[in-house]
């Protein structure tokens, strides 16, 4: 057990370092101008955040992993759809109310929609949509033709909403979907997923057992965009203290407060287990251990995580873009390219897609080739964010085209990267995008209008972008991979046709 910690320690060193070598690299010229307590802070947060992120990589590879596959091949086993279909449905609305990127995005628009009321129905729009991937598993129907079909609803919903005047909400409507797809909901869904594939069996069990993220972060988007339309009012934004000073001297509370969020979302896992277990599973005492051990792991883990996260990264966050775009606004953009390509790496639950892709794919994708893919796209994707604050125009002139290609590539790639793209865009948009990515666009946001209420329409839709770009680029490595093998082929063949008479043997 302590050399796989160490392990997972080294590779949560190496994820987390780049980002903090450039942070502090940047601190330290006239870009900005940073505290030393703040300096201090961010760096003490650095190293919080490498324990926390090798944890939670521990704890999801003994708990949340296992309890997911077992979940999913156990109901499958059991040959009780109805019930298979109820418990997909509740440990979605579960999951997703357990989620803890999702409360503080509520909180954020309290103004104009209760957080109860928000919450309530992100969370049945992910149940309904894993109940629509589990589905798609069992009668093995084609995921591109599904997700071509909801994304046509859903930009149809939009276009209903900038006619009934809720433009102002189709940001924080796509932000949505990446936020609901946090640490605790992505290893669990996963491997949901992968456990009735591999139980329900065929040709394609692979390429089946991807797809349930992407159509997870389809519901949010809907219901959030249905919730717009039934609500009232103008949105409202208030601007958040970001201050250091204000984390450190309120430690306790934001350590408690984070503490119970990971347990309130772990404990709402527990339970569900614990009642299949007693029903259904039936599993050995030894692997109920094992799985009780990776949920102590995960707790900690992630309770350290955001604690880091809140203290020491959101407030640095906030005041490198307020101060790097009063500086130079085209530099900003810049600089939020190169952050963007390595804050993914410090992401938990990329590393939890980049290993099971490996392993399901047999090697045929490789972690390496999924980390520089989501890296550039990362990358790209808060660049196009930021100019798009900047000049101040709809998301809609980012997502339409950016949705349509990647619709499209999916009629031209194997399935299987299709599938693993959609799932990559959900996993990429994680907890430190939305507490350090964003409230860099925030700050850049407030610094260039002026105004903290442009916030919701101009910073907001950076986590949308974060979810959308990957779709491109891993299904470009799709479409890398069929272009290689039909090279291939074609030289083999050359080799064959023009192979000299003499080593053909013809018979009479």
């Amino acid at each position: 057990m302590v050399k796989a910690l160490l392990l997972k320690l080294k590779e949560a060193l190496i994820s987390v370092l780049p980002i903090t070598a450039i942070v502090l690299i940047i601190s330290f010229t006239p870009l900005v101008d940073l505290s030393t307590t703040e300096i201090v802070s961010f760096a003490v947060s650095a190293v919080f955040l490498i324990l926390g992120i090798g944890l939670f990589n521990l704890g999801s590879d003994l708990a949340m992993t296992p309890m997911g596959e077992h979940i999913g091949s156990g109901l499958i086993k059991s040959k009780k759809v109805f019930v298979l279909i109820f418990v997909s449905f509740v440990m979605g609305v579960l999951i997703t109310i357990a989620e803890p990127d999702l409360s503080v995005l509520a909180g954020q628009v309290s103004a104009v929609i209760s957080p109860t009321l928000l919450i309530m129905t992100v969370g049945l729009g992910v149940g309904l949509f894993l109940v629509i991937s589990i589905l798609k598993i069992l009668f093995k129907k084609n995921l591109s033709m599904i997700l071509m079909f909801f994304y046509m609803l859903l930009f149809a919903f939009c276009a209903v909403m900038i006619e009934c005047g809720k433009a102002d909400f189709l940001a924080l409507a796509f932000d949505s979907g990446g936020v609901t797809t946090g640490p605790i909901t992505v290893p669990f869904i996963m491997a949901l997923g992968f456990g009735i594939a591999n139980t329900v069996g065929g040709r394609n069990s692979n390429e089946n057992s991807f797809g349930l993220i992407a159509l997870c972060s389809i519901g949010p988007m809907i219901a959030l965009a249905v919730l717009a339309l039934t609500s009232n009012g103008q949105m409202l934004y208030e601007l958040a203290d970001y201050s250091v000073e204000a984390n450190l001297s309120n430690f306790g509370g934001v350590l408690l407060s984070h503490s119970l969020d990971t347990l309130k979302a772990l404990g709402l896992i527990i339970l569900f287990f614990l009642i299949l277990q007693f029903t259904i599973l039936k599993l050995p005492v030894k692997k109920l251990l094992q799985i009780g051990i990776g949920i102590i792991y995960t707790f900690f883990g992630l309770t350290i995580f955001f604690v880091a996260v809140s203290v020491g990264f959101m407030p640095v966050g906030f005041k490198l873009g307020e101060q790097i775009a009063e500086f130079s606004p085209v530099l900003l953009v810049f600089i939020g390219v190169l952050l963007g390509m390595v804050v993914v790496l410090a992401e938990p639950a990329v590393h939890v897609l980049n290993k099971q892709v490996e392993e399901v794919t047999g090697g045929g994708v490789k972690k390496i080739e999924m980390l520089v893919a989501l890296s550039v796209a990362v990358g790209i994707s808060i660049g196009l964010s930021l100019i798009r604050m900047i000049f101040k125009f709809s998301i809609l002139y980012y997502l339409i085209p950016g949705y349509a290609i990647s619709l499209g590539l999916s009629f031209f790639v194997p399935r299987i990267y299709t599938a693993i793209a959609f799932d990559s865009g959900g996993v990429a948009s994680g907890p430190l995008t939305s507490s350090f990515i964003l409230p860099l666009a925030i700050g850049a946001c407030v610094m260039i209008s002026g105004n903290p209420q442009s916030v919701l329409t101009d910073a907001f839709g950076v986590v949308a972008m974060v979810a959308m770009t990957p779709l491109i680029t891993i299904q470009t490595l799709g479409f890398k991979a069929i272009m290689s093998a039909k090279v291939r082929n074609k030289i083999a063949m050359k080799r064959i046709l023009s192979a000299d008479d003499e080593q053909i043997i013809y018979f009479d």
